[in-house]
């Protein structure tokens, strides 16, 4: 759920202070016209009737932009100057020009006023209350902006005062483009969807719950940027930390769902409940320095379940194997599409010589490879996967041959109870749930008849 019912969060700036804006471009200095026949954009039904004015606060120019995204499903908000406000929604790129369009000054206090929403780096812990207040902070981080051009921080969700509503948890990006200063919003989300909604298939639901249960192993959940793994990992977490009595840490750059302390109660009086396992978030820039302390700290913390948000090098997959090795259940994800991508992805981090060693490792802790995709069906996006269990000695085997020849794991994933990224298609294609065309641009093996 984007929105949700909040009392307002008590701001630390009101976006009015005069400070130097970054210089535009030449030749920027007007808004020109909204490309009206853009073939990349629909343009949104007006859900309000007021307009951007020069008059307007940071605080009331994103107060009404979320008033139009409040009903409409948004993930991003691309606020660019010179501009009309452009979101993501399920249909695509959509084009808010009846709002009117954004000039430098006004973006720049758009700037302000999340700087003034944005987390505490240390939530107050030993903080100077002279150096920490609202106006000193953004002076500051608008200071570092002049010299990095580039601004990546979460903010709290956007009251908007219309309605009474706030959003769910922003991460920003502002930077400078030929258009100059514009701000990325992406909306994090404030539920967790239930493992059974996500539409995965029961058979393959119950052995990812099964596989999360083991004391010790590596789990993987692959795809592409908005294949949706994040979610289907915390719909994992969250069930597990219902369930049983767990210490699970995470180290995610940002922090997308936020777990709950508590839970329904199990016998279905509606009360609730405090949940048997404690959540561990850490944050990369509001909790730690880095993502590489993250890594170098979280066995420290006596964990159960550790979540690295992403294998980004050679460091963080040593992490990960030495923890599943030494008796912790490790998840994460990699931008891979397929099990046999996901191991090609693997051994690009490790030079040569190591091959073999990793391959052997990987055999023995890798519980599972679940890699997924979101594709436009004719009723929304729908999900299709991929799914390897590496459950029998024929799996192992594979892994461990995979370097001369992938064509023995392809053969393993076609086995009973895994799930082959093809077969899936097929699948969704014979239900009439997306097109021939969706079927034949996602198809991973395209000179594959087996499929046509």
């Amino acid at each position: 759920m984007i929105f949700s019912k909040n009392k307002k969060e008590e701001r630390q700036g009101d976006g009015q202070d005069s400070v130097p804006v970054p210089a535009q471009e030449p030749g920027l200095g007007a808004a020109p016209a909204p490309a009206v026949a853009a073939p990349v954009a629909k343009v949104a039904e007006p859900a309000v009737s007021e307009v951007f004015s020069k008059d307007m606060s940071g605080t009331r120019l994103l107060g009404l932009i979320f008033q139009v995204c409040e009903s409409m499903g948004v993930s991003d908000v691309q606020i660019r100057s010179n501009l009309p406000v452009y979101i993501e929604t399920n249909h695509g790129m959509e084009c808010l020009d009846h709002l009117g369009a954004l000039d430098t000054d006004q973006v720049y206090e758009i700037y302000r006023e999340l700087l003034g929403n944005r987390e505490s780096a240390s939530h107050g812990f030993g903080e100077d209350p002279a150096a920490s207040s609202g106006h000193a902070k953004i002076d500051a981080a608008v200071e570092v902006f002049k010299e990095t051009h580039v601004d990546d921080f979460s903010c709290n969700g956007i009251h908007v005062e219309a309605t009474g509503k706030t959003s769910g948890r922003l991460r920003v990006q502002v930077h400078l483009s030929s258009n100059g200063l514009g701000v990325t919003c992406r909306i994090l989300n404030d539920s967790i969807p239930r493992i059974q909604v996500l539409g995965i298939d029961p058979d393959t639901e119950q052995m990812l719950c099964n596989a999360v249960q083991r004391r010790a192993g590596l789990c993987l959940v692959t795809g592409p940027t908005g294949s949706g793994k994040s979610t289907t990992l915390a719909a994992i977490i969250d069930w597990l930390r219902q369930n049983f009595s767990k210490h699970i840490v995470t180290v995610e750059d940002p922090v997308e769902y936020q777990y709950p302390t508590d839970m329904d109660a199990l016998d279905g009086s509606g009360k609730k409940v405090m949940a048997p396992s404690i959540v561990t978030q850490q944050e990369v820039g509001r909790d730690l320095a880095s993502y590489r302390q993250g890594l170098k700290d979280v066995l420290r913390k006596a964990p159960h379940v550790i979540l690295l948000g992403e294998i980004r090098d050679r460091e963080a997959m040593e992490t990960c194997m030495e923890a599943a090795q030494t008796g912790h259940l490790v998840l994460s994800t990699l931008h891979t599409t397929g099990a046999v991508k996901t191991m090609g992805r693997i051994l690009e981090m490790y030079p040569k010589e190591n091959h073999g060693a990793v391959l052997n490792r990987l055999s023995e802790i890798l519980i599972f490879i679940h890699s997924q995709g979101l594709l436009s069906g004719h009723d929304g996006r729908v999900l299709t996967y991929e799914f390897l269990q590496n459950n029998t000695d024929a799996s192992a085997s594979s892994i461990v041959a995979y370097e001369k020849g992938a064509r023995s794991l392809e053969d393993v994933i076609k086995q009973s109870g895994n799930i082959a990224w093809d077969d899936k298609l097929t699948q969704l294609y014979e239900e009439g749930r997306i097109s021939n065309e969706t079927f034949e641009n996602a198809r991973m093996h395209r000179e594959d008849t087996e499929y046509v």
